[in-house]
């Protein structure tokens, strides 16, 4: 005889309630391993994705505005499909960790190969292995990005992953600002070893390959109550209209998307500073170390606001300071001028990572996360990777200006979408 619809919630009330022991349980052990994950995993990532050492790297190799905004493209690219394939293959598990500590590895992995590139290889054979690494990174990256994020949604609950978010990042916030000082100051401008770009670049792989190394032997992975069964990848995604009819996550979607275009002229305000200042080691050190500086110190402030008042908030708050701080640029002649910008671009980069990737995960059931979290990063990862390369045709063809412009009216389209079109989905009503 089968169980009585009763008889099955009471089964599943029972195996959530288990779940939500276990979470309490380990909770401190898990919050130590995924601080100290992040912390060292952002304290190196962050050298690789701010958006001063890789610019001047590719333009000191080509010259090109138009390269520039090409390696960037790449570096996106890859994460535009990778996403949706890393979330059907973990959606039906119920332990993603050993997933995870692949993708996270084979991601680390092309970090080294960028260094070990900038060490032996010259002339077209380093900048054909430079954009294939790029290529590659991307891939993972997008891969990692939702099984990560899988990870701490299951073990740590919602209205403390803002502080979590905001103590990781500020302290290797902190660590990864002092050292784009030191790589610019020290390793680019003594070309340390030979290359000071690959000498930063195998700093990363070291410091992210401790972080993962630390989570791999401390995380404690809880079971998932239900999960979904597994299909094949075409037939999942015929889903996605169903999880496209929330609203607030389809417009929380096109918020995004706006945001993510109007960052596209990121790669380009180092090169548009440098018409302006002298682009040596010293400059590059000192506006990398504003911007993550201001990266790590910002976080205190969105993780709290987040856990407080909901993560759309803060989200909207990013936007503002992100509008701010390219208009400052876009009328700044002089040092002090570019600092106080890239101060305040670090600042809204930090409060759009931290909302965008938290309040994604509040929409609708948590059977759902991983294809959310694809989802998400799949449109981020399109805009992401088209949108520097026609910013760099833009830079080209009418200058850096008019592209900080064009950037500035989509952000200002983000605000009012995620303004008047989404609901903060943490008090919305079910």
């Amino acid at each position: 005889m089968a169980d009585s619809p009763a008889d099955e919630a009471a089964v599943r009330a029972g195996r959530e309630a288990e779940f939500e022991t276990f979470v309490e349980e380990h909770l401190k052990r898990n919050y130590r391993a995924s601080f100290v994950h992040g912390m060292l995993g952002l304290t190196g990532f962050r050298l690789i994705y701010a958006p001063t050492i890789i610019p001047a790297y590719l333009h000191l190799l080509t010259g090109s505005a138009a390269m520039v905004g090409m390696g960037q493209a790449l570096l996106q690219l890859g994460a535009v499909l990778s996403p949706i394939v890393g979330a059907a293959r973990i959606e039906h598990r119920q332990r993603i960790l050993p997933y995870a500590i692949r993708v996270g590895t084979l991601m680390r992995v092309q970090i080294l190969g960028l260094a070990l590139a900038g060490w032996f290889l010259v002339g077209l054979p380093l900048l054909v292995a430079t954009m294939t690494f790029f290529f590659l990174l991307g891939i993972f990256t997008g891969t990692q990005r939702v099984a990560f994020q899988m990870l701490v949604a299951k073990v740590i609950p919602i209205k403390r992953r803002g502080r979590l978010q905001a103590w990781r990042n500020l302290t290797g916030g902190l660590i990864a600002a002092a050292l784009a000082y030191v790589a610019g100051r020290y390793f680019i401008e003594g070309d340390v070893l030979g290359n000071g770009y690959a000498t930063t670049f195998f700093l990363a792989f070291v410091l992210t390959s401790l972080g993962l190394l630390v989570l791999q032997l401390l995380l404690v992975e809880p079971e998932l109550p239900e999960v979904r069964a597994q299909m094949p990848l075409a037939e999942r995604m015929r889903e996605f209209p169903q999880l496209l009819a929330d609203r607030d996550f389809r417009w929380f979607m096109v918020a995004q998307a706006l945001t993510v275009a109007g960052r596209a002229a990121s790669p380009f305000y180092i090169l548009y500073a440098g018409q302006h200042l002298k682009l040596d080691g010293s400059t590059i050190g000192l506006l990398s170390f504003a911007f993550l500086g201001a990266d790590t110190v910002s976080n205190l402030l969105w993780g709290y606001l987040g856990d407080r008042f909901g993560f759309r908030l803060s989200f909207l708050t990013a936007i503002l300071v992100w509008i701010v701080a390219v208009v400052t640029l876009l009328f700044a002649d002089t040092q002090t001028g570019f600092l106080i910008s890239f101060i305040g671009l670090g600042a809204a980069a930090s409060g759009y990572m931290m909302s965008a990737m938290t309040m994604v995960l509040e929409f609708g059931s948590r059977e759902d996360i991983p294809m959310r979290l694809a989802l998400s990063a799949t449109v981020e990862g399109a805009i992401a990777a088209s949108g520097p390369l026609a910013a760099g045709v833009l830079a080209v063809t009418l200058g850096y200006s008019a592209l900080i412009v064009v950037t500035l009216a989509f952000l200002a389209c983000a605000f009012v979408v995620l303004l008047f079109r989404v609901r903060e989905p943490r008090t919305r009503a079910s």
